[in-house]
């Protein structure tokens, strides 16, 4: 994973430098960290750089922190956003909210504060890293099985949410239909029907799909993440991923976390 960059936005140097020097300390070499002294400055630094965390001052001559996050979210740039200000006034908090930002700190600033806040907003790229990564990896064939019909009767509605619920322990159609009290081949022709995929192929995407997810948030064991999708051995897995996916989980889980970091 590279490394995250932060970027602190400042007209006054000493305000700038100071959370500089406090953010470089508590980085301890983790993070980049780079300084703009006005909004114009910023928006080159972002063009040239993906910035993950952006910490602005919201008054600043010409460009202001707020219409620096307007451009910024014009031109496509969205990195998590902390503002600083010496005025509480409400307008400024809420522009400042519906522009997306996650805290508004006020000056003089702790150096708790600033770093609890800054720590917030690392967890809070993280977590949009991996959903953006689970979102770009989710079976189409799933999605498509979720919304092909929408007035799905409620026995197929409970088959696909009591198999989502037990992925990792073994599962048999006849399970599943008397779960939902329904004859095994009623349920099998039902199945196909709505879902559009068959039992064994549904519960065999859904596993494969949960796998998916678990290579790219965790750093669980190919091993652990066979059990966790419901295979009793990794060799099985890794031949039913590999038949799906075109690629063995390893090389799946490498690929994907060079493309998204």
């Amino acid at each position: 994973m590279n490394t995250k960059t932060l970027l602190i936005v400042d007209d006054e140097p000493r305000t700038r430098q100071g959370l500089n020097k406090i953010l470089d300390t508590w980085a301890n070499g983790n993070y980049q960290i780079f300084t703009a002294a006005n909004g114009e400055e910023a928006i080159e630094r972002m063009k040239q750089h993906k910035v993950h965390i952006l910490i602005t001052d919201i008054r600043m001559p010409e460009i202001t922190g707020l219409q620096l996050l307007k451009i910024a979210k014009e031109q496509g740039i969205q990195p998590v956003i902390i503002v600083i200000s010496a005025y509480s006034e409400f307008e400024y908090a809420q522009e400042a909210l519906r522009l997306g930002v996650i805290n508004y700190l006020l000056k003089p600033i702790s150096k708790k504060v600033l770093i609890e806040a800054v720590e917030a907003a690392v967890q809070e790229v993280e977590k949009q890293e991996r959903a953006g990564m689970i979102e770009k990896v989710v079976d189409t064939k799933l999605v498509q099985a979720g919304t092909q019909n929408p007035s799905n009767r409620e026995p197929i509605r409970e088959a696909i949410e009591y198999i989502n619920l037990n992925l990792k322990n073994e599962l048999t159609q006849k399970e599943v239909a008397d779960h939902v009290h329904l004859n095994p081949s009623y349920l099998s022709v039902l199945f196909k029907d709505h879902v559009k995929l068959t039992f064994s192929e549904y519960i065999t995407r859904r596993r494969i799909q949960r796998a998916k997810e678990l290579l790219i948030a965790t750093n669980l064991p190919i091993n652990d993440i066979a059990e966790e999708s419901g295979y009793k051995t990794a060799k099985y897995f890794i031949k039913i991923f590999k038949e799906l996916e075109g690629v063995t989980p390893s090389a799946y889980r490498k690929n994907n976390n060079e493309r998204a970091f």
